[in-house]
């Protein structure tokens, strides 16, 4: 019975706002123990962010957020581009001028934030044909996660979700 309690409780606590302030106000101590996990390169880090991920996307519907299409945008590789293209029946040139600029790291992004396939009610209206980025987003269910602590750690001010699995993170690590 006191475990169906802690659990219902962690379960009310999970807020979904936009976490940037909270984000940037535990930034020295995420940094911190990303750089300790990337030292010692826990075996089980998969397994313990896969869990994290499951147990907070219980909680949180990315409906009721899409900050992550609202705040930024996700790299579109030449299959995106040509995926998207064709299903919104344009040629992938037009699809660059029209939505697309290469950015500072060389890489197609958006043109503008929040992303133009986000509709009022937080649907992307692209859905299907979504970019990779999109895809995978928020990244907490891959593997070799050693390898994207840094993504990590930024993902941490744009999304709840991941906000919630590092600082449950913190209470294992």
């Amino acid at each position: 019975m006191l475990l169906y309690f802690y659990y219902l409780k962690r379960l009310m606590s999970i807020d979904i706002s936009p976490p940037k302030e909270k984000a940037q106000k535990a930034y020295p101590e995420n940094k911190q123990l990303f750089e300790r996990l990337k030292r010692k390169k826990p075996k089980n880090l998969d397994d313990t962010f896969h869990a994290l991920h499951e147990e907070v996307f219980e909680q949180i519907e990315c409906l009721d957020c899409a900050n992550c299409c609202k705040t930024t945008s996700p790299i579109f590789y030449e299959r995106d581009i040509e995926r998207l293209a064709k299903f919104l029946k344009i040629r992938p040139s037009e699809f660059i001028e029209k939505y697309l600029h290469i950015d500072e790291d060389n890489d197609y992004v958006l043109n503008v934030a929040p992303c133009p396939f986000l509709d009022s009610e937080n649907y992307c209206t692209v859905y299907e044909a979504r970019p990779t980025a999109c895809r995978e987003y928020p990244h907490t269910d891959r593997k070799r996660m050693v390898q994207i602590l840094d993504l990590t750690l930024k993902n941490i001010e744009i999304c709840p979700a991941v906000f919630w699995i590092v600082e449950r993170m913190k209470e294992r690590y």
